[in-house]
């Protein structure tokens, strides 16, 4: 049998109990108060926790390294949702275009019916679509077109160009480019013997007609910046006249924005600044150029109206 040990451990001392405290008669018993335990130091640098464990301090590395993932973490995500704004803003000039064409597509059809209304608003794309083209080509960035009522369609750009020959070639393309949409109207008009078609193509070729006014916003102002600025003021004359025979509220508009724009850019040319010589000279052979377009472009314009008239009797509505 194995022997027990001689010695045993000493029990524990038993807790010391509180002294009895005396209290004279009559005199009131002190409250008891609650046990409250000391502070505590918490978080990454203090002492203990709170059950008495120490807390090892953080190396100064590690709490630059968490500084530094959140502040990337979120330039990260501003940075996401930056993009997310950029990849939306096409989408937001193509609603739009798309709005304002819906918008000018029903204003025209309470006019001249539905299916002209739609080819309308087609033709006046493919006309500001030559000035986008053009624009691009020149290097200049250019707006989707934007269409108003009952005013046609705008774009909007930084420049027109770098000289007037550039200016030029810019506002002839519109002209150029939707009179050859017309034209493919009219020749589907022709080989169908739709009236609808050829009215419609008629339209376009008056459309690309009218802009060929020498004054400016019109394309034909933009050529004559090329050819002679002084046909600005023929041009403001004439769309005075037009406005006053026709009696059409918008030749008016048109007249009251071509006369301020012009009297603009002639006090420009009046001041004789290196800059303003510089971006109207234009050599012989340029000018020569300009003004051919200019003066065909006229003469095929007013052939094509003639080629594909439409009696009036027939009337849009029945379309």
């Amino acid at each position: 049998m194995d022997e027990l040990p001689t010695s045993l451990a000493s029990p524990p001392p038993e807790p010391a109990q509180p002294a009895a405290v005396h209290v004279a008669p009559g005199a009131q018993t002190p409250p008891q108060q609650a046990w409250i335990a000391p502070p505590v130091a918490l978080g990454p640098t203090g002492t203990v926790d709170p059950f008495g464990r120490p807390i090892p301090r953080q190396p100064k590395r590690s709490r630059i390294r968490e500084r530094a993932g959140a502040i990337g973490a979120g330039a990260i995500a501003i940075i996401a949702k930056f993009k997310a704004i950029l990849l939306i803003l096409p989408k937001i000039k193509l609603l739009t275009t798309a709005g304002t064409a819906i918008i000018s597509v029903v204003a025209y059809s309470l006019f001249f019916g539905w299916w002209f209304a739609v080819g309308f608003v087609v033709l006046l794309f493919v006309h500001e679509m030559g000035h986008v083209i053009a624009l691009r080509r020149e290097g200049i960035p250019a707006s989707a077109p934007m269409f108003i009522p009952f005013l046609g369609a705008v774009i909007t750009s930084r420049s027109l160009g770098d000289n007037a020959v550039a200016e030029a070639r810019v506002g002839l393309a519109g002209p150029i480019l939707g009179s050859i949409g017309a034209a493919v109207v009219a020749l589907i008009g022709a080989a169908t013997g739709s009236s609808l078609l050829e009215a419609l193509a008629y339209t376009g070729f008056f459309l690309n007609l009218f802009n060929l006014i020498p004054v400016v916003p019109l394309d034909g102002g933009r050529a004559m910046a090329a050819m002679t600025p002084s046909m600005w003021l023929v041009g403001f004359a004439g769309m005075l006249a037009l406005g006053f025979l026709t009696g059409n509220p918008i030749l008016f508009v048109f007249a009251v924005i071509g006369g301020f724009e012009s009297w603009r850019r002639w006090k420009l040319i009046k001041q004789r600044s290196l800059a303003t010589a510089a971006y109207y000279r234009v050599s012989p052979r340029a000018r020569l150029a300009v003004g051919g377009v200019y003066v065909g472009l006229m003469f095929t314009l007013g052939l094509a109206m003639y080629a594909t008239y439409v009696p009036h009797s027939v009337g849009f509505t029945h379309y």
